[in-house]
């Protein structure tokens, strides 16, 4: 009895093992979206089972008992519909829809399964397709009245946008400059008009500006605002070894980014000479905000001096100047030799001097530096040394006995010397 009905629970283990192991479930299903005409949708649907359930993408038109649907393949719809599908550890399938039509307004439904059964018309497969639904819904584009549509020489505007057609109420609008959201622009009001103030028009306000008002979706609309480039050089001087390669850079700055790039060198008085790319001595290299000449092989006396770079848009064109400086392979030399140089003819000096000189007027030297020794350095050498009992220069310069060898009319002299700076 005990045997019957632990393998009757046994078999129902594994039953049931195999059971919820060959079933398919979503670990993440499509979302529902709100596009407008144009734009793209993507939906995603991941599943897991054992085995790996296949995928399928199936499109919903009407409402029962009338729905018709289709069923999407990749490239279906004009080339419009694009699906990628990867089947490794579970499946995972993506459906793009590009260039939205209101047509493309529907329910997409993603399907999977993973009984060998599922594609056989004739046998019903045991289990059914498991099922996840998001709604797609395409708007036309609001209709947003911009004023002025291009800002360009002036030096103050006013940029202001009038929605006419929103989709869905409007709950509030800011404006957003090259994507970036303009401080102090956000409004919460449910205007259908919105407006900026620039008041001083130059490359630091230059650019795209779009005002967004927040609809479901938001409706915007882009105002360029234009002016002549601003070229500059963050180095305007730049060093470098005869026989090395020179590297020169300008940038730009503002709306719109120059479409050309120039280089040039000044040559006698104000005439500039073109530099063409693609030479043995330079090569140029050009991105929208940024150019780089490259000076190869410097020499001292053709490549050195100033180069101007120019940078040109449809508003105009700007330029700065950089000036090269190029030292000789011998320069870090220079100055060691002349530390050496000098060096060499102060021993000179030193040593004819010396040789000139009788021992007396040596030793008439020595004693004349400690007469002109600075008060204060005695001072502090009384205060130290008294403490020691160290004898201080003032009492060695009165000692008198360590003098007698001299002469005594140069021992008087000497002591009225010293007496006449207090030190006796």
């Amino acid at each position: 009895m005990r045997r019957k009905l632990f393998g009757a629970i046994l078999a129902l283990c594994v039953g049931w093992f195999q059971a919820e192991a060959h079933t398919a479930g979503f670990i993440k299903s499509p979302l529902s979206q709100m596009k407008l005409i144009e734009d793209n949708a993507e939906l995603d649907c991941e599943v897991i089972g054992n085995p790996i359930p296949e995928v399928q993408w199936w499109f919903i038109e009407g409402e029962d008992p009338d729905e018709i649907l289709t069923q999407l393949y990749d490239g279906a719809r004009d080339d419009r519909v694009r699906i990628n599908a990867t089947y490794i550890d579970h499946a995972t399938s993506s459906l793009m829809l590009t260039n939205l039509t209101l047509n493309d307004t529907g329910v997409y439904e993603c399907r999977a399964s993973n009984d060998p059964d599922r594609n056989d018309r004739w046998t019903p497969p045991r289990v059914k397709w498991i099922r996840s639904q998001a709604n797609v819904i395409v708007f036309e584009r609001a209709t947003i009245m911009t004023e002025p549509n291009v800002v360009s020489n002036v030096t103050s505007a006013t940029l202001s946008c009038n929605l006419t057609n929103p989709s869905s109420p409007i709950k509030g609008h800011f404006w957003t400059r090259n994507g970036v959201i303009i401080k102090d622009s956000q409004s919460a009001k449910p205007d259908a008009y919105a407006e900026h103030h620039i008041e001083k028009v130059d490359y630091h306000y230059s650019g795209l500006y779009t005002c967004v008002f927040q609809t479901e979706p938001e409706a915007n609309a882009t105002i360029e605002v234009k002016v002549a480039p601003h070229v500059t050089a963050p180095k305007h001087s730049e060093n470098a070894n005869e026989k090395d390669k020179a590297v020169l850079t300008c940038v730009s700055h503002g709306y719109p980014l120059p479409t050309d790039w120039f280089w040039f060198k000044s040559s006698e008085g104000d005439d500039k000479d073109p530099i063409v790319n693609g030479s043995d001595k330079y090569e140029i290299k050009n991105t929208p905000n940024k150019t780089t000449l490259y000076v190869k092989d410097l020499d001292i006396n053709q490549d050195m001096g100033t180069y101007h770079c120019q940078g040109t848009n449809d508003m105009g064109s700007a330029i700065d100047k950089i000036e090269l400086r190029v030292r000789s392979q011998l320069a870090a030399l220079w100055p060691f030799l002349g530390i050496v140089v000098e060096v060499i003819i102060l021993i000179t000096i030193i040593f004819i001097y010396e040789k000139r000189r009788k021992p007396d007027e040596i030793n008439d030297v020595l004693f004349q530096f400690e007469l002109w020794l600075p008060l204060h350095l005695i001072g502090f050498e009384k205060q130290h040394s008294n403490e020691l009992g160290i004898r201080t220069t003032e009492e060695q310069l009165c000692d008198k006995p360590q003098r007698q060898k001299r002469p005594a009319e140069e021992l008087q002299l000497r002591a009225e010397q010293r007496c006449s700076y207090d030190y006796c």
